[in-house]
């Protein structure tokens, strides 16, 4: 879709996409899936018309499971989905908390919270292997 900032951003669109569909049982079964966005694909060209070709994950949730009554996805009509745009490779690790983080607190607080997450990880693994701690989260202390 087009808008008023496309001039300045970067084009090809190419960062990481997440959703979250959240259970709203309380259970904590969220449906999770990411993709890449194919820099060749004119989905995620600059757009020179109103809107390009949409694009996603097909097969992220199928709707019958969606439409059965009960389900922990949609009460009083309604469903939580959350989007993620991965600006600065968040480790596939960390991305359950990132989700659980409350979309209300600035940007900066979230990428506080999430390099503090990775290094109190890195502080109980008893492996030698970390988590590299993307660049973008480097300048957030």
């Amino acid at each position: 879709m087009r808008g008023e900032y496309d001039a300045i951003l970067k084009w090809p669109f190419h960062f990481k996409i997440t959703f979250c569909l959240f259970d709203q049982s309380g259970q904590q079964r969220h449906i999770i899936d990411s993709f890449r966005p194919d820099v060749k694909s004119d989905s995620f060209q600059m757009p020179k018309t109103s809107m390009n070709v949409a694009s996603g994950i097909p097969k992220f949730c199928p709707l019958p499971m969606l439409m059965q009554d009960g389900n922990n996805y949609i009460k009083s009509d309604t469903m939580f989905i959350k989007c993620i745009v991965d600006f600065g490779e968040i480790p596939k690790m960390i991305l359950p908390y990132t989700l659980s983080l409350n979309i209300g607190l600035p940007d900066y607080i979230q990428k506080h919270m999430i390099k503090t997450e990775i290094k109190r990880r890195n502080q109980l693994s008893s492996q030698s292997q970390t988590i590299n701690l993307p660049s973008t989260f480097q300048s957030c202390e």
